[in-house]
């Protein structure tokens, strides 16, 4: 009965010797995704591209500026159609500004500055942990899957699934979904490339849709720097002189 005893007090003790693995903070990875997508406030250099069923293509460029968890702004520099459009996003509030139409135009997350499948909450999106909440994160290989839940109604999409890349601290690919768990488009991030200042991170994100068949979109990055700027910059009155911040 000794014997037994003493074995039972020693696998206790190994028991508690061995170290305990905390769960994984949810609401601390998807912060550090956010900081290896982008730094907090920055600015951007991009095209965008929409592809059509037929293979024929428009592309835009655009010059971005972010500063903090809710102000965005971007302005147009190709085509010469769109030169000088600019689009501003205060947290949940978004405009447009069009050259000698006079006041800037109230838009929505929903809408499209562009058309195409990236709505304006992609073009003009702020960072994930400041829209969203993690609900759970699954291991699954050499990847995370994060199961986000918007933190309002007026977020663009009410849930994400986002597979992260382990290592990397980066997605891989995110689902959009609705309340009700029907799948809207999904975004591949590929091609991690440099993109100065030491921001290593996918400089190509693809999207396609369950509803736009044979439509295509790609995002590419060419440049991102940290940066900051005043707040001045993130005003409507400013629209028309956004430009002036790439000098």
């Amino acid at each position: 009965m000794r014997d037994i005893l003493k074995i039972f007090y020693i696998l206790s003790i190994l028991i508690i010797s061995i170290p305990a693995y905390a769960a994984i903070d949810g609401a601390q990875l998807l912060v550090q995704i956010d900081r290896n997508l982008n730094p907090e406030s920055y600015e951007m250099y991009r095209k965008l591209i929409n592809v059509e069923p037929d293979g024929r293509k428009k592309e835009y460029t655009l010059f971005t500026v972010k500063k903090g968890l809710d102000k965005v702004a971007a302005v147009f520099l190709a085509p010469a159609s769109e030169k000088g459009r600019s689009t501003l996003r205060l947290a949940d509030n978004m405009w447009l500004y069009i050259p000698n139409v006079g006041k800037p135009i109230r838009i929505t997350s929903l809408q499209s500055v562009i058309g195409g499948i990236f709505n304006n909450a992609d073009i003009l999106s702020l960072d994930y942990s400041a829209e969203y909440d993690v609900e759970k994160v699954d291991e699954k290989g050499s990847e995370f899957l994060l199961y986000l839940k918007a933190k309002n109604k007026t977020v663009a999409y009410d849930r994400l699934k986002m597979w992260v890349d382990k290592n990397k601290k980066l997605p891989t690919k995110i689902e959009c979904l609705t309340e009700a768990g029907m799948l809207i488009k999904t975004l591949y991030f590929k091609d991690i490339r440099d993109l100065g200042g030491g921001i290593i991170r996918p400089s190509v994100i693809e999207t396609d849709s369950p509803l736009y068949r044979g439509y295509r979109s790609i995002m590419i990055f060419a440049k991102i720097k940290k940066k900051n700027f005043k707040d001045e910059a993130f005003t409507l009155t400013f629209m028309p002189n956004i430009d002036s911040l790439r000098r």
